[in-house]
């Protein structure tokens, strides 16, 4: 049976993940790390949580060493690269030392196990339009305090797998959605604004965001887990895969397709606060490794994807009863 070690565990693509081990019926157990408090069931398979830091490095040693996990889904990160720019050197503890606590017990202890290391496109920072789709002999260049942790992260991982002769396997994931994303994330801000304006009554809403010129590769995050959990069995260690869905979208096309579904009619304003340092105008992947090593393939198609986060909104709104309705 193995033994399942997911830190992160009350985020976002956790949950989902947590999903996805459910619907397999796969024989597991399952720990989750996590910062903050959570209470998760509801499953068939024995599943609890460990309040923890994962700066303290002690415990995660005795905790690791206690559980003897058989494959660790590493997701505990601080992701907004806005936020990395207001406080980059968190940023960092908190992609890098997080992370080196989880792995250097599995080496201390001989423990064998799979570690599946999440990163981010941000790692490959400023290219150029020529350069696109990016696949993953691309160089990387960080534009980012998040990139740059996420990079370094990425090279812990190779380093423990090629010279620890640890079994890790490494992503540069693309951004996803999907129901349950916080309104912290861009296309989850959206809907979330649209949703409520339709709840108050208004026919229109203006919205105030960064540059919506620019173009995404974005992929639902229930795909993104399917991905994961294909990696977890059969990825190779030390090698490093792209999770995008290989199709760009303008936060412009977002916004018009979301006036579409909700009837909303949205009109766009700049807020200067908003906007990055750095920001590249398009950022789209190849997901031809994985697909060629393990068969995968995106499922779920972007419309979808907002119509189920249209539907998660409107059902959260309606059971907090929400009073910021955007006007």
């Amino acid at each position: 049976m193995q033994r399942y070690l997911v830190t992160g565990v009350s985020g976002f693509v956790a949950k989902h993940f947590l999903n996805l081990l459910e619907e397999k019926g796969e024989p597991c157990e399952v720990i989750g790390l996590d910062v903050n408090s959570s209470s998760i069931g509801g499953y068939r398979f024995p599943i609890s949580v460990e309040v923890m830091n994962l700066l303290d490095s002690q415990a995660i040693n005795n905790f690791i060493v206690k559980f003897k996990p058989t494959r660790i889904l590493h997701l505990a990160s601080f992701s907004s690269v806005a936020e990395s720019w207001k406080s980059p050197v968190t940023s960092f503890n908190n992609n890098t030392n997080i992370f080196l606590n989880v792995l250097d017990p599995l080496r201390m202890n001989n423990i064998p196990c799979k570690v599946l290391s999440v990163g981010s496109s941000e790692e490959y920072g400023v290219v150029t339009p020529a350069e696109l789709p990016l696949r993953e002999t691309q160089p990387l260049n960080p534009g980012s305090p998040y990139g740059v942790a996420r990079v370094a992260q990425e090279q812990l991982s190779r380093l423990f797998a090629q010279g620890y002769g640890l079994d890790v396997v490494m992503t540069r994931s693309f951004n996803h959605i999907g129901p349950g994303q916080r309104d912290q994330f861009v296309i989850s801000s959206f809907v979330k604004q649209v949703v409520q304006a339709r709840r108050a009554g208004h026919k229109s809403l203006v919205l105030r965001s960064g540059n919506t010129k620019v173009i995404r590769d974005f992929l639902d995050v229930r795909d993104v887990v399917r991905a994961y959990f294909e990696l977890l069995v059969n990825g190779r260690k030390g090698e490093v895969y792209n999770i995008c869905s290989g199709i760009g979208q303008s936060l412009d096309h977002v916004l018009s397709t979301l006036s579409e579904l909700t009837g909303v009619t949205i009109t766009q304003e700049v807020a200067p606060e908003l906007l990055r340092p750095n920001e590249l105008l398009e950022i789209v992947g190849s997901a031809g490794k994985i697909h060629s090593e393990l068969g995968w393939t995106p499922r779920i198609d972007f419309r979808t994807s907002l119509l189920d986060m249209v539907d998660y909104w409107d059902d959260k709104l309606s059971q907090d009863g929400n009073p910021d309705i955007p006007r």
